[in-house]
């Protein structure tokens, strides 16, 4: 008993010897601090609440993952204790401290349990929604409505247009999951309770027909005409076999294609032809018998065939008629060297394409048009828009000498010389008329123009 007593007297003695080292040291560090305060000797050291981050090196990644591993291995009692135990700390643990930074960071406040479940229940309903892909809940309600009316997945998957293209395989998962998974066929009544009423009766109008329904129409007689009010008839004495969203118009509508397809009873579908030859266009179109094919006249058609033909040959019967009041000829110049006079020919108007023939003592130069005809058309020899109308006159006179009047607005140019609009002049043989850059050779018939003037002279002494 003494011996313990002693031993536990020294051991209380050393502890108290060192708490009071403690106090005493912790004292004169205080002093030490005030006074380089009051001096002014140690600046105050300025620090930032921010945490900046850096790139570790390889041995801090190590030894991070090494110090996680053992945070979550030990608990927090197993943390506490280790802290109030005296024995030293680790290599690592050292390494870890002096590389830490120098400011201090502040502990992020520890997660409440209530506030974790609570994002873990959000979090899930997000998961599943992901997982539900390209369904929307107008999909999901088209395919509970069809899949009650023909109970055939497959029928399903032909006839329903969905909003995008799924495959069969992708129908029967999607059916099967509305089924069997209450995750989803939760999440899916929720979406399908909040579409619009509108969309609603719009999603139950492209309801397919059950057998039981296209029964009870093939039973309209093709040949008939039915209206509304049959098929109006048709749904008040059927109300349990037709579905809740059908309408007469609905009804009429699919009887109209059910006879298309030659679907109704009193219809029969032709067979095909027996034999591995099949009837084609061209084999069907040698058959038909050309004499049955009746000719139908158009009495409009031929009305304005037989109009038109009275108003060519009258304008035909006019330029007959006119033919003999012609005073020029237009001849194309060849290679061919034709004589340029004739008998009746008094002068001749020499082009580069064409020649016009002079015969009659008068003759008008220009550019015809449809109200205005005239006895040169200057525009066969080339551009003459120029050219007035009525640009100029030629007039033989009794004693066989050629004049030339301009009645246009351009000049006219007689071997170069300008004769002005309202002027004359006197034309001789070969001599070169220039008309708004056209230009021509005016040649003499001097024989007839020689008979002329001598018949002229026999007429003046008289």
């Amino acid at each position: 008993m003494d011996k313990d007593s002693q031993g536990l007297l020294d051991s209380s003695l050393m502890a108290s010897g060192t708490a009071s080292r403690s106090e005493d040291e912790e004292s004169l560090a205080g002093q030490k601090r005030a006074s380089s305060q009051a001096l002014g000797t140690i600046p105050k050291r300025r620090s930032s609440s921010r945490f900046i981050k850096r790139k570790k090196f390889d041995d801090e990644l190590v030894e991070s993952s090494l110090a996680k591993s053992s945070t979550r291995a030990k608990g927090a009692g197993g943390v506490e204790a280790g802290r109030c135990s005296g024995s030293e700390p680790s290599s690592s643990e050292k390494k870890k401290v002096s590389k830490a930074p120098s400011t201090p960071v502040p502990p992020s406040p520890a997660p409440t349990p209530g506030l974790t479940k609570r994002v873990k229940k959000s979090k899930q309903p997000l998961q599943v929604t992901k997982d539900l892909g390209r369904w929307k809940p107008a999909d999901d309600l088209l395919l509970i409505n069809a899949v009650l009316q023909t109970n055939d997945l497959t029928s399903v998957h032909l006839g329903v247009k969905f909003s995008c293209r799924f495959t069969l395989r992708e129908v029967q998962e999607r059916w099967y999951a509305l089924l069997y998974d209450p995750v989803i066929s939760k999440l899916a009544c929720q979406a399908m309770r909040q579409l619009h009423p509108e969309a609603i009766a719009a999603i139950q109008s492209k309801a397919l027909f059950s057998k039981a329904e296209e029964q009870l129409l093939s039973k309209v007689g093709s040949s008939s005409q039915p209206t509304l009010e049959t098929f109006q008839d048709l749904l008040h004495t059927h109300p349990d076999a037709f579905y809740l969203a059908r309408t007469a118009k609905a009804l009429q509508a699919h009887w109209q294609l059910m006879k298309q397809y030659y679907l109704l009873e009193d219809q029969t579908v032709q067979p095909l032809p027996k034999g591995d030859q099949v009837l084609n266009f061209s084999d069907a179109e040698d058959l038909i018998d050309d004499s049955k094919l009746k000719d139908m006249r158009d009495e409009v058609l031929e009305h304005e065939l037989t109009v038109a033909d009275r108003r060519q040959k009258r304008e035909i019967r006019q330029l007959e008629q006119e033919l003999h009041k012609w005073q020029v000829l237009v001849d194309s110049i060849t290679g061919m060297g034709s004589p340029d006079f004739d008998n009746q020919t008094l002068a001749v108007l020499r082009g580069r394409m064409v020649r016009y023939l002079m015969r009659s003592r008068e003759i008008t130069l220009g550019r015809a048009t449809k109200d205005n005809q005239i006895d040169v058309d200057l525009s066969l020899e080339g551009p003459a828009w120029k050219i007035s109308r009525k640009q100029g006159v030629i007039k033989l006179k009794n004693n066989g000498d050629f004049f030339i009047a301009n009645e246009g607005r351009r000049p006219i140019y007689i071997d170069g010389r300008p004769v002005l609009c309202g002027s004359k002049w006197r034309l001789s043989n070969n001599s070169v008329v220039e008309i708004a850059s056209l230009r021509f050779v005016f040649l003499i018939n001097q024989d007839l123009i020689a008979l002329i003037r001598a018949e002229a002279a026999k007429i003046t002494p008289q």
